[in-house]
């Protein structure tokens, strides 16, 4: 399939599509839309409405994953305005989820519609995807609004919904995963236009795959916290493959493309239709934590999300103090002038002729490694910017990644590791691996890739691995840590606390207008010894999926 030409229809209808966008009053994310504008489930073309949730879902995905996750995991670093992504400066005014919901209440349109006129593929389309933006929530923020949510257009009664609790909710996610599977394994089906399915072009076979392999991702996610519910389920689906396939292979991972006509349908970093020379593609910058890590294992991916140093550095030998000149691409400096850098801002000078990533939280970026521009968000010719790619509106590797077949392979290593199920932990590694480097364009470099320093050894290589497969998605690297505390990243001297944060802030908005639902949520929270001056609505508080665990601290 190809996601430029199947979004590109999306992009010429949406305007429809986004009447049914949910509007927000002051009370809270309840109070639905007594909007007249609004169409209802008995005149919306449910086609419409999935190219809306998918769009909406994958823009997320990105925003988190290529966003200040990326930051909290490390895989990027920004040089300037970088409080949320660097130093998790976060608050209770971070990371409304009213965007989630709304997504949700269009989801639930199109599901209304669907039931009432038996139309299998889109009730199950609409479950996967239901499930997707209901675990995310769960995920992100712990205990939520769900068997209540989404009823505002039904009565006041409605408006301030209870809070479900976290384990219901993912137990709801697994029952509408299970309907999905079923509905998705039909011979044919009425009304489907595959161009307006921006993910899988209308083939329930693939949509099937990912509503499987969404269900061994919560399972795994429930292993630390409720292990013998997660060995039954993840044996019960790889155990049936003819009931239950998986996505295993690159060609049914469920991506999303970018179009690229305009800053709206454009990739966040792009050069194209943000003009700024301070803009987001200058101010993010390879993280060093990744960097290092993938030059250690000689990682032929890195030189595809990023690009090489532009000037590398050298010392030169028996010169005057202030000798500093560019000699045959080198920029070669006295050792006074590293001494002096390193004694004023702390960094050792990183000489690395190949590639140079950030320290995590550190101060004064914009100055790293002997950068002549202080500037915030400005191109530092000693470090590794992000690839060439990125600058683009739209590109083959331009996705949103819903979920891939690395990341089904790693889970299913996982699960092999602890006995869950047969097969050998090494060989469904190896696979994700494979899927991995296929996924980004650098299958061939496989077989020298794996019989190096990547060959698997234990337990630990899984979750590195898989953080690294994780990349632009780094969403889910960060829910993998929080459960194993792999990898062991350490924060920089800009943190907020010492430790890395597990949970987003329940928001303001819904602390003010839904103030009793919320609270007894916070009351569900375990504080930590690194709440510091947070109430029990912090970052650093544990959800009930961490409760009991020891991790990640």
């Amino acid at each position: 399939m190809n996601p430029r030409k199947t979004i590109r229809r999306f992009y010429g209808q949406l305007a429809l599509a986004m009447l049914t966008l949910v509007l927000f009053s002051c009370h809270g994310l309840e109070e639905l839309n007594e909007n007249p504008n609004q169409l209802d489930a008995e005149s919306v073309d449910p086609n419409l409405l999935i190219s809306t949730v998918i769009n909406n879902t994958g823009k997320t995905i990105v925003g988190l994953g290529f966003g200040d996750i990326a930051g909290v995991m490390q895989h990027t670093q920004k040089d300037g305005w970088s409080g949320g992504h660097n130093a998790y400066d976060w608050t209770s005014e971070s990371y409304n989820w009213s965007s989630y919901y709304q997504t949700l209440k269009n989801n639930q349109t199109m599901l209304e519609k669907a039931e009432t006129e038996n139309l299998d593929f889109h009730v199950g389309v609409g479950l996967v995807l239901k499930s997707y933006l209901f675990g995310m929530i769960a995920d992100l923020y712990g205990d939520a609004p769900y068997s209540g949510a989404l009823k505002g257009d039904q009565g006041a009664e409605f408006f301030d919904a209870p809070f479900d609790a976290q384990r219901d909710i993912y137990l709801g996610i697994f029952s509408d995963l299970e309907r999905a599977n079923t509905l998705l394994s039909r011979d044919s089906y009425l009304n489907v236009e595959g161009d307006q399915d921006i993910l899988y072009g209308g083939d329930a076979g693939k949509w099937r795959k990912l509503a499987n392999s969404l269900a061994l991702r919560y399972y795994m996610r429930l292993s630390e916290k409720e292990s013998q519910l997660a060995q039954q389920g993840i044996a019960k689906i790889v155990g049936n493959p003819g009931t239950y396939p998986l996505i295993l292979s690159v060609a049914d991972d469920a991506n999303m493309g970018y179009i690229g006509n305009s800053s709206a349908d454009a990739w966040p970093t792009n050069t194209v239709f943000d003009e700024d020379p301070q803009g987001a593609y200058m101010r993010i910058k390879m993280g060093k934590t990744l960097v290092d890590i993938m030059q250690d294992l000689n990682d032929p991916r890195l030189g595809v999300w990023a690009n090489r140093v532009a000037v590398p550095l050298a010392v030169e030998a028996g010169v005057a103090d202030d000798f500093d000149e560019v000699i045959n691409g080198e920029r070669r400096v006295s050792q006074a002038i590293v001494d002096n850098y390193e004694a004023t801002y702390g960094y050792p000078v990183d000489f690395d002729p190949d590639y140079v990533g950030y320290p995590t939280g550190m101060t004064l970026g914009a100055v790293y490694n002997l950068s002549k521009d202080p500037n915030q968000g400005t191109f530092n010719e000693h470090a590794s910017q992000l690839n060439e790619i990125y600058r683009e509106a739209s590109g083959d590797l331009l996705q949103a990644r819903f979920m891939s077949a690395t990341e089904v392979n790693f889970i299913l290593a996982e699960a092999a590791f602890k006995g869950w199920i047969g097969g050998s932990p090494e060989t469904y590694y190896n696979m994700a691996i494979q899927q991995s480097l296929n996924a980004w364009g650098v299958g061939s470099a496989y077989g020298s890739y794996i019989a190096g320093p990547a060959a698997y050894g234990d337990y630990e290589d899984i979750i590195i691995q898989k953080w690294i497969g994780s990349w632009t998605a780094a969403t889910e690297a960060w829910f993998d840590y929080r459960r194993t505390g792999i990898p062991d990243l350490q924060t920089g001297p800009t943190a907020k606390r010492t430790v890395l944060p597990i949970r987003f802030y329940y928001n303001e908005n819904e602390l003010e207008n839904n103030t009793t639902n919320a609270e007894a949520a916070i009351n569900n929270l375990e504080t930590t010894e690194f709440n510091g001056t947070d109430p029990q609505n912090s970052a650093w508080s544990k959800i009930w999926l961490l409760q009991g665990t020891n991790e990640p601290y």
